[in-house]
């Protein structure tokens, strides 16, 4: 399927959230929203991707 990852389109095989961070293996922390909304790590492996979703997966920013 196809889904878009901080604004790339990438063709993804797997079909959870889960299987998206072991896929892309972003450096810790991060957090992650499907389609604007939070998903919490225990949302993780039972959140299911849908072609055409929007992810976004964010590192926290130091400063002020």
């Amino acid at each position: 399927m196809h889904i878009c990852v901080n604004d790339e389109v990438i063709d993804f095989d797997g079909q959870t959230v889960a299987d998206l961070v072991e896929y892309l293996m972003p450096e810790a922390p991060f957090a992650i929203a499907v389609n604007t909304s939070f998903v919490t790590r225990k949302q993780y492996s039972s959140y299911h991707l849908q072609p055409q979703d929007r992810v976004d997966i964010v590192s926290p920013v130091v400063g002020g």
